[in-house]
């Protein structure tokens, strides 16, 4: 009994004792706690995004570009490594570098040209002598081209093979354009040249296939880049922008993206990799770039019958499709174009470099901001463009938070991703291996690639929920010695009509995989923009900068011909911190779910006009689509009628999250694993890639044309399918932004 006394003595003290020291460690006195509430209320301070805004320095990002250029990078070699070490060093700085900074590995199939055997194109005689022979490497006007790290051109995953025949002209490699040269001749066994355009890379392989062609020429056609201009000797580069006659346009021919043998899974060392003849979306017959000079000595050389005026080009001769072959009178008389390609591919260790600013209040939300490391050649414009400008970003940031002078509410992720050029396959690796993470956490993805492109106004592509903090920034940055403001003058270059806002900007939704927003927009569904400055497109017809992927985009291009005092770099470098902070640091998310519902009836108004007579002419119904489109609507503007009426800066900080957390899953509400078992990764059922030209519902856009192609039960089927998924998805997404019931 007393041994119980003991006890319940003993322990009512250890209580006691507890609940005084809980009481004086646990509860905080009212300064603590008022100080507590006002960090989380703590909105996006002007103050400091205007002194961002000044502190962004163009002598800095010219550095940053002259550093990131001097040797060729492309992804795994030795330049690469050099410039991941050289960004660690940059967010490792203990002056202004990030809270931490680290690398990443994957293990990633990559296609190489041989370095001891070139591939050649030759037109070859029917005695075999070697008529012409295609240049091998491009013509060097400095030091840049002469570097041994430049690659020789090729098609990267372009099979190795020999393929020879008779040469025709198939414009841009489309279904369509292989039909029309299949009216009149046979193109099996034939070599097919075909112009950039139209068609993706490797579709221009893959569609001639299917018509028995057995090797494809690609090449940069002088009307779509340099506004016909063609002489090296005072019209092309060294002397202006304009790509030179030997210039190639080097690419990744590959349809899908993330690494090839590893789809839905991140590529480490152990992961299960798919066998290489299993492999999609990848040229089936040899394919090679050339410069549009050996083009010229084929396409002028054609017989036959005159190609269709649109197939026209720069070049002063008529463009003929082929006997299939040359004509009679030709030097090239009876001869083939052969093409011997001695590509290859292995498995390689490829870095991302991931950096990270922590938040203060709400540390697990993320804004992420990426752009690729990797390059063709030196890769002034495409990529280092985007790095330099993303290093002059952190550089500003990192010195405030290591000065004690700033941190953002919430975490902040930098990405210099490996082995885009590849085909987005760093930004996909990491996408897959954090997904679960990246899914529930993740505000909003902003990719700055090419952040120049030329220097006469923004260009911007996002998701509709996005677009209004990109106008809000672009309102508060100048333009280049300019009072007005980037918005002001974007809205003079591309424009359009908003029911709801008037005249306003143009901003193109991400509808496919040109950079590495996309497997964060159509794989995790989460709001993504692309941003970055661009030419004045009344001035110049070319459909990317001309020296696009080729020797020749080097610093000295840049310096001299894109962004002379790279004032530009600093405008984007100014607007993308701009969006990048608002998304960081703004109590409430800086998002409009009205922008989205606005989309929304575009993209029904559209399908309406163009699907609903023949729908209704097979017992297809647009209503429940057109009904789910108005509930969106009405569950938009009710969710902006409740913030409208609260006062967020008093509403206790969980309401403020679960507002925001509708707001930052919103995009993920549209995901739909199963709607697109074709299209790796595309699981975004209203921006996924579509292949009709009717600018609507992708999967109900494509599954349309196919039906009407065919007239087949099964088509009109799917057409149905596709109708239903996206009428759920978006009555699904209007769910999320209901109150709790």
């Amino acid at each position: 009994m007393l041994k119980k006394v003991l006890l319940f003595g003993l322990g009512g003290a250890v209580v006691l004792t507890v609940g005084i020291l809980l009481g004086h460690f646990g509860i905080k006195d009212d300064s603590s706690s008022s100080e507590c509430a006002q960090e989380a209320a703590r909105d996006v301070d002007e103050n400091f995004v205007t002194q961002f805004i000044e502190e962004v320095a163009a002598i800095q990002i010219e550095e940053n570009l002259r550093t990131l250029t001097r040797v060729p990078h492309m992804a795994t070699t030795a330049g690469d490594e050099a410039t991941v070490k050289y960004m660690l060093s940059r967010w490792q700085d203990p002056d202004n570098g990030l809270d931490d900074a680290w690398r990443e590995e994957y293990k990633v199939y990559l296609s190489f040209p041989n370095e001891t055997v070139p591939n050649k194109v030759t037109v070859v005689s029917s005695s075999g002598s070697v008529l012409f022979t295609g240049t091998e490497k491009e013509k060097p006007y400095g030091p840049e081209q002469e570097d041994e790290a430049v690659v020789q051109p090729y098609a990267a995953y372009g099979p190795p093979g020999h393929a020879k025949g008779k040469l025709v002209y198939a414009n841009e490699g489309k279904v369509s354009d292989y039909e029309y040269l299949n009216k009149t001749m046979n193109l099996a066994g034939t070599i097919a040249i075909v112009k950039y355009g139209g068609a993706g890379r490797a579709a221009k392989a893959i569609n001639g296939a299917l018509f028995g062609v057995a090797g494809v020429l690609v090449y940069t056609e002088p009307r779509d880049i340099n506004d016909g201009k063609m002489s090296d000797s005072s019209e092309t580069y060294p002397h202006s922008w304009y790509l030179p006659p030997t210039g190639v346009e080097r690419g990744s021919f590959n349809t899908h993206f993330g690494d090839m043998l590893t789809p839905y899974l991140a590529a480490k060392e152990d992961t299960y990799r798919i066998p290489e003849a299993d492999i999609t979306g990848i040229p089936p017959i040899p394919i090679q770039p050339i410069g549009f000079q050996d083009a010229y000595e084929l396409i002028c050389e054609l017989d036959g019958p005159g190609a269709p005026e649109a197939w026209q080009g720069a070049f002063n001769c008529t463009y003929n499709v082929g006997g299939p072959g040359f004509k009679s009178t030709s030097k090239f008389n009876s001869s083939d174009v052969q093409l011997d390609i001695y590509n290859w591919a292995e498995l390689r260790n490829s870095s991302n470099v991931m950096g990270i600013i922590r938040g203060s209040v709400e540390p697990d939300r993320y804004v992420i901001y990426g752009n690729h490391r990797d390059s063709w050649v030196h890769g002034a414009i495409d990529p280092s463009s985007g790095t330099a400008v993303m290093l002059e970003i952190t550089r500003v940031l990192g010195k405030m938070v290591k000065a004690g002078k700033w941190r953002p509410r919430r975490s902040i992720i930098f990405g210099s991703w490996g082995a885009e050029e590849f085909g987005l396959i760093g930004s996909t690796e990491y996408a897959e291996e954090y997904q679960s993470k990246l899914r529930q956490r993740t505000v909003a993805y902003i990719n700055v690639d090419i952040s120049v492109f030329a220097n006469a106004t923004l260009r911007a592509q996002a998701s509709p929920i996005a677009q209004s903090v990109v106008f809000t920034a672009s309102k508060q940055v100048k333009t280049p010695a300019s009072d007005l403001s980037v918005y002001d003058n974007w809205i003079r270059y591309f424009n359009r009509t908003s029911p709801t806002h008037g005249l306003i900007p143009q901003v193109p939704y991400l509808t496919g995989a040109g950079s590495d927003y996309a497997p964060f927009m159509h794989f995790l569904g989460i709001t993504s923009m692309d941003i970055s400055y661009t030419y004045d497109r009344s001035k110049t017809k070319a459909r990317i900068y001309p020296a696009y992927h080729t020797a020749y985009d080097t610093f000295d291009y840049s310096s001299k011909y894109i962004d002379p005092g790279f004032t530009s770099h600093q405008t984007v470098a100014r607007v993308a911190g701009n969006v990048l902070l608002r998304l960081a640091d703004s109590l409430l998310l800086p998002f409009s779910c009205s922008d989205y519902a606005e989309s929304l009836e575009q993209y029904l108004s559209t399908a309406v006009e163009s699907f609903n007579e023949k729908l209704a002419q097979h017992g297809i119904s647009m209503v429940p689509l057109k009904d789910a489109v108005t509930k969106f609507r009405t569950a938009a503007d009710g969710f902006n009628g409740r913030i409208e009426s609260a006062d967020l800066a008093k509403e206790s900080p969980l309401k403020v999250r679960g507002i925001n957390d509708q707001l930052m899953l919103l995009d993920r509400a549209f995901l739909d694993p199963l709607a697109f078992p074709e299209k790796i990764s595309y699981r975004h059922v209203i921006w996924a890639s579509r292949s009709s030209s009717v600018a609507t519902f992708p999967g109900l856009a494509d599954a349309f044309e196919q039906a009407e192609k065919t007239n087949l039960k099964q088509d009109w089927d799917q057409v149905h399918k596709q109708l239903s998924i996206v009428t759920q998805a978006i009555e699904g997404a209007a769910h999320t932004l209901e109150e709790v019931i």
